[in-house]
């Protein structure tokens, strides 16, 4: 592997944990206008999870294993640890009442006092738990010395059941669906859930882990392979593996120094965005008073109805912010809306890394998760990562290292 190329994955693994930090304080602001009133006109800086956040429907989230059946199995169960206290659990109360209606998304939520942040407590520069069990990958990478499933998969349940580990409160359902499944008998291998039976399993968070695994691959080929495979690991969605046949190989051609704007252009042109737009799905989402009320079928539907029309970057790149931010695309969780949203903030400010992520950051909604991808496309696109971001992270040092760790085992070629 040359240094050029090494320098490029170096990169993209900083605009992910970047982009992760960036966008953490607002992420799931829905309504623009809030983070402009919490953020002093919006997100400059790496800033610390605000309280209350005004549209946090965070508390009730359910988490339901089955804690005989792990504990006759010896299987550890509890992930949520000091921050059982937010979810409705199989083994914990949860004395906060919900029942309010006032966000953009129209889930119920509690009252103000008590919509605590997603990652409440998490200050400037922290990082999530999508960009924490980035860091497990890495590790394990380094330590075995390529990638081993088996190894990543001891260590992300190891990660995920010990006290301590997680600052971060927020867990996605896909890890909560996972370690329901495993409570119950279920192989690692095969507890994760699936799009058809959990609509939010189809999430830009699947996409995060493959996208880095597949710098390990030298070719869109063996790249695309490993992308895909890790992602059934933790995530079983038709969206999410339609999302890495692109983003895959447009990593590849970043990193092989490809003119981004000529490579975004080529690749995304085989995406096809939804029928629906993002003004039309929120309306929806409110008026059945959030999407879990929405039948599972028209939930399919709105997933999976696509354009037939290609996807046209080069033009929708000259639109303003206002035409394309939530009147297009929605700012949820789906990479058929994310994914166009994210290639859009990149390319409007010219693959820019500071200029997009704040971008994307400032559009809310799954700012976190898209801001991941977006970093890793945005870095692999640089021959130079802003140093006051990568400084700016709390852990940085560590970061460094686990990263030069990862990027030599890359650079062996030796990797499966």
């Amino acid at each position: 592997m040359t240094d050029f190329r090494q320098i490029r994955i170096k990169n993209a693994l900083w605009g992910l944990f970047a982009g992760d930090a960036l966008a953490m304080p607002a992420h799931w602001f829905y309504k623009i206008q809030n983070i402009k009133d919490t953020f002093d006109g919006g997100i400059t800086q790496y800033e610390a999870a605000p309280h209350p956040h005004p549209e946090s429907f965070m508390v009730g989230m359910e988490y339901h294993p089955d804690v005989e059946a792990a504990q006759s199995l010896g299987r550890p169960y509890d992930t949520l640890h000091d921050h059982a206290r937010f979810y409705d659990t199989s083994f914990s109360e949860l004395k906060i009442a919900t029942g309010e209606y006032e966000s953009e998304h129209g889930n119920a939520t509690p009252s103000l006092e008590d919509r605590y942040h997603y990652h409440h407590d998490l200050k400037a520069g922290d990082n999530t738990t999508a960009a924490q069990l980035v860091r497990v990958l890495l590790r394990s990478v380094a330590k075995e010395g390529r990638y081993n499933e088996d190894a990543f998969l001891r260590e992300f349940v190891a990660f995920m059941t010990t006290p301590g580990n997680l600052k971060d409160p927020y867990q996605e359902i896909y890890l909560r669906s996972w370690f329901e499944n495993f409570s119950q008998g279920c192989p690692p291998y095969s507890s994760a859930d699936r799009q058809r039976s959990s609509w939010s399993i189809g999430s830009h968070g699947g996409m995060i882990r493959p996208l880095v695994l597949s710098l390990l691959g030298e070719t869109d080929y063996l790249a695309l392979g490993m992308a895909v495979e890790h992602q059934n690991l933790t995530h079983r969605s038709e969206n999410v593996v339609a999302a890495l046949g692109i983003t895959v190989p447009l990593l590849q051609d970043l990193i092989a120094g490809v003119n981004p704007m000529q490579a975004a252009t080529k690749r995304s042109a085989l995406l096809r965005v939804p029928k629906i737009t993002g003004e039309e799905m929120f309306a929806m989402y409110r008026e059945h008073q959030g999407p879990g009320n929405i039948p599972s079928q028209r939930m399919w539907e709105l997933h999976t109805q696509l354009s037939d029309a290609s996807f046209d970057l080069a033009s929708i790149a000259q639109e303003s912010p206002e035409n394309v931010v939530l009147k297009q695309f929605a700012t949820a969780c789906y990479p058929e809306h994310g994914l166009p949203l994210l290639l859009y903030c990149a390319a409007h400010h010219q693959f820019d890394p500071e200029a997009a992520l704040l971008a994307n950051v400032n559009a809310g909604g799954d700012n976190v998760h898209r801001n991941a991808i977006l970093g890793l496309l945005v870095g692999a696109a640089s021959e130079s990562f802003p140093e006051h971001l990568r400084e700016g992270l709390s852990d940085a040092e560590a970061l460094h290292n686990e990263i030069d760790a990862f990027v030599e085992v890359a650079a062996s070629g030796d990797v499966w």
